[in-house]
């Protein structure tokens, strides 16, 4: 028998050998991990590679993780040598976990592996119980899809669609190849899949929203929107609401948000990515990778806006010096640095803010239309929140043209405006489905287009865009429903926003213009009538013109943050609850000013109005306030 002492002593002595960990080397409200590629693994079995590149990331970014990489572009990472790695990281008190990419070759079109190929198949299993024999949590990076059309894949999908027979495929796949060979060779292992950014597309390559979310332990999401104006043209609202649409697959699974900095064009975009993933309240954030942290700082990284501003992500703070392991201070060197100081920043106040809220959005499994839509509409100042199943306790419920794919959706639309509530659906949605719509409001899109500048909401002052956009035209008959907000070229005119009642409902009708853009080029009152549609129990309106986005909170805080080049006032309309706010970093205080809004036949309305300014790619936040 084992004495007392013995054991004791024991604990002790591993107690001895386990490095401590301070308090302060961990971010208080969130965790931090890096992701190791295959190529910087391989390397990590001399120490005097991995030492030097370790000691001048964490001098500069507090890390609590690291994903080392066991597979990509057939490059397997040998036993020996990731244990060594293993050991490296967890004697300096970092968790490891390991990561996976099934690519064949990433450099040739981001080829991954065929699923129909019996070889492939046998090399994913092999990789995936050498990964899992070692870790206790293994990560799929973006790759777990398909595109391959070889001649086995077009046996394989006979007469099926390559979107059905894609989504079966790697449904299969994700149980037979990568979850029951790791759980046998680890039952206590959680797998997780990685989804990448651009989930409106996801079926088509077998990513299969509806199944793996359920199969798998855990999911992660790609938070990395870089520039919007490359190939991928995703909004820097991505970065925040995908991360929330991912979490309302699988509530309380989704572990984290995945941020690279590709596509870097000056610093703040590189933090702006990091932030929003905050502030959508993922729990750990994951830097890809750790060979792009070691880019060296440059001139170029700071833009032109900052030699005179000082904006949210201060450049001149960023590159004050850090202390080194030896304790001297020295100049921040590479791209670690900005992540740190942007870490830094964020943890101040983000344990302060509650739950995210925001306007539901249905989006069903696999559906298509209106790509993207909802993040554009966070960019105009909607707070948004994409769910998968119809939401039925809502005030309003946002449509866009993919919530088609749904049978049963004009019933559950009647069923919401007969229960008292509202729904705005789109011009995309009603031209889908316009003869469905009919048997409530009779509406139809046609095919003619208006150029249009100049607008007016409802019996208000006329406001114009800086430039003319098309938008579709809808006809309706008169009285039986009626513009809120119409958009005019001369003495001809069409709706903007349109409004139907159906029993206790309301139905309304948001026209997106032919170059969705164009949203953010509508004029400040037109979207704040949109937003007062959309938000009715929201504790504020944004006031804004577009490229301009609210984030809100159930505990009555919220960010208003700004993606311009140049600096803007903007204003916050509170509910009748609040009349004040304060900045939760400076501790300023914002008292409310009274204004009256006009309303038709009807008293004006009092609103609290709050003034705000805004920096370049900045923002503020407030805790509302009686």
């Amino acid at each position: 028998m084992i004495s007392i002492r013995k054991i004791f002593f024991s604990l002790a002595l591993l107690l001895l050998i386990i490095p401590a960990v301070k308090a302060d080397d961990h971010y208080k409200n969130f965790k931090v991990a890096v992701y190791s590629r295959a190529y910087e693994t391989v390397k990590m079995g001399d120490n005097n590679w991995i030492e030097p590149i370790w000691d001048e990331v964490t001098r500069q970014l507090k890390v609590d993780k690291i994903y080392l990489e066991t597979h990509r572009d057939l490059l397997v990472v040998d036993e020996a040598t990731l244990l060594k790695a293993k050991n490296f990281f967890e004697s300096r008190g970092v968790k490891t976990a390991g990561g996976i990419t099934l690519t064949v070759n990433e450099s040739n079109n981001f080829q991954t592996f065929c699923y129909s190929n019996p070889e492939h198949r046998k090399k994913i299993k092999e990789i995936v119980e050498f990964t899992a024999k070692h870790f206790d949590e293994l990560i799929l990076d973006d790759f777990f899809f398909t595109t391959c059309k070889c001649e086995l894949c077009i046996k394989a999908k006979g007469n099926r669609s390559w979107t059905d027979f894609r989504l079966d495929l790697m449904t299969k796949a994700a149980k037979e190849l990568i979850i029951d060979p790791a759980k046998a060779v680890n039952p206590n292992i959680k797998v997780v899949i990685k989804y990448p950014n651009w989930y409106d597309h996801f079926q088509g390559n077998g990513f299969n929203l509806e199944t793996e979310p359920k199969m798998f332990d855990g999911i992660y999401t790609g938070t990395e929107t870089r520039d919007p104006s490359s190939n991928q043209h995703l909004q820097q609202y991505l970065g925040y609401s995908v991360f929330r649409y991912f979490n309302n697959l699988k509530p309380g699974k989704n572990g984290g948000g995945w941020v690279d900095p590709g596509g870097l064009t000056y610093m703040d975009r590189y933090a702006e990515q990091l932030w929003l993933t905050l502030f959508a309240k993922a729990p750990e954030i994951t830097l890809f990778d750790i060979r792009q942290l070691q880019r060296p700082l440059q001139k170029s990284d700071r833009a032109e806006w900052q030699n005179t501003l000082t904006t949210s992500f201060n450049f001149d703070e960023m590159m004050k010096p850090v202390a080194n392991k030896e304790g001297k201070m020295v100049a921040p060197t590479t791209i670690a640095r900005a992540a740190g100081y942007t870490f830094e920043t964020i943890d101040q106040f983000i344990g302060q803010l509650g739950n995210p809220v925001g306007v539901k959005s249905y989006k069903p499994f696999h559906s298509l239309g209106e790509d993207f839509l909802q993040n554009y509409m966070g960019m105009i100042g909607v707070p948004m929140d994409i769910v998968p199943e119809f939401p039925e306790n809502e005030p309003i419920v946002f449509l866009t043209e993919q919530a088609k794919s749904d049978p049963e959706i004009m019933a559950k639309i009647k069923k919401q405006l007969l229960s008292g509530k509202d729904i705005m659906i789109t011009s995309g949605f009603l031209k889908a489905m316009q003869d469905k719509v009919n048997d409530i409001v009779e509406l139809r899109v046609t095919d003619q287009k208006a150029s249009v500048k100049e607008f007016v909401a409802g019996w208000g002052a006329h406001s114009y865009s800086d430039h003319a956009m098309l938008i579709p035209q809808i006809r309706y008959n008169t009285n039986d429903s009626w513009e809120v907000v119409s958009a005019l070229d001369g003495t001809n005119g069409w709706p903007i926003v349109h409004r139907a009642d159906y029993a206790k409902g309301k139905l309304y009708v948001l026209t997106i213009p032919e170059n969705v853009i164009d949203l953010y080029h509508l004029p400040v009152d037109v979207l704040t009538r949109i937003k007062e549609i959309l938000t009715p129990n929201m504790p504020a309106v944004l006031e804004a013109p577009g490229y301009t986005s609210l984030f809100v909170y159930d505990n009555n805080t919220l960010i208003v943050e700004s993606f311009a080049d140049e600096t803007r006032q903007v204003k916050l309309q509170l509910a009748d609850a609040f009349s004040k706010a304060r900045n939760l970093v400076s501790g300023e205080e914002f008292l409310g000013e009274k204004k009256e809004y006009p309303q038709r036949r009807k008293p004006s309305i009092i609103k609290s109005i709050i003034n705000l300014e805004l920096k370049p790619h900045s923002f503020v936040v407030l805790q509302l306030e009686k």
